[in-house]
């Protein structure tokens, strides 16, 4: 049953993640059910998801090959980089530690990601940035992301959209990409680290992969609002029960 339940989250996760974002709603607290300790279930997530990411990306990428704002080399560097930083500040952070801040993070991915198109279109209405400065916001997107990623998805789109990029499906192509590549480095740093359960690691990444792959073709025909309001309505029930239980 409990595999099953990692089988499920996973691709529901990888879908979620290619069409609105917030699969790590559904695989962290699965690993948690499942009896993965928070730190090692936040960094297990991190594994499962990243190639589904990078399914989804790949699923994007006649849209990717439309970008022409923004410098693709450099933008993936920096995250890379910080997700790196990212995912080492986890890895020092004691066990216990992580247990009791897990339930602010998940408060804050889901704050996130319910009023983050408000205020990115807010953001978007009334400043612009150059590439520099994307740059330097998207390392700190990528800390977090690194970290623990919850609502990554929305930051992303909003640093893009304050940029100027307009092309919805290009973005989301991009956020998938820099998600991937992200957790990917980040992913590298975890399995020095001896943080990865692998048992439940292997089996999420194939549902991922499956639901990544499928998400990109799945977000052409399912209004993004709906799956929004899903993703927020777990994320809420994740954070109280996390509130509850952890905190």
């Amino acid at each position: 049953m409990l595999t099953l339940l990692l089988i499920v989250s996973a691709f529901f996760a990888g879908v979620l993640n290619a069409v609105a974002g917030g699969g790590s709603f559904l695989t962290f607290p699965a690993l948690v059910m499942a009896g993965v300790p928070p730190l090692n279930a936040n960094a297990t997530s991190t594994v499962a998801v990243s190639p589904g990411a990078l399914a989804s990306a790949y699923g994007y990428r006649r849209e990717l090959g439309r970008i022409r704002e923004i410098n693709l080399p450099i933008f993936l560097g920096v995250s890379l980089v910080g997700g790196l930083v990212g995912a080492l500040l986890l890895l020092w952070t004691p066990q216990r530690t992580f247990e009791v801040i897990v339930p602010w993070l998940l408060l804050f991915a889901t704050v996130l990601f319910a009023f983050g198109p408000k205020v990115s279109a807010y953001v978007r209405r009334n400043f612009h940035v150059g590439h520099g400065t994307v740059l330097f916001i998207q390392f700190f997107i990528a800390v977090y992301g690194g970290y623990f990623g919850g609502g990554i998805g929305i930051l992303i789109l909003a640093t893009l959209g304050v940029f100027g990029l307009t092309d919805l499906h290009a973005m989301n192509g991009l956020k998938a990409l820099v998600s991937g590549c992200l957790n990917a480095v980040a992913v590298v740093a975890f399995v020095f680290g001896g943080a990865v359960y692998w048992h439940e690691a292997i089996i999420m990444t194939f549902a991922a992969v499956a639901g990544g792959y499928a998400g990109a073709s799945v977000a052409r025909h399912i209004p993004p609002p709906i799956l929004r309001k899903f993703v927020i309505v777990v994320g809420v029930a994740m954070t109280a029960y996390f509130f509850i239980t952890k905190g």
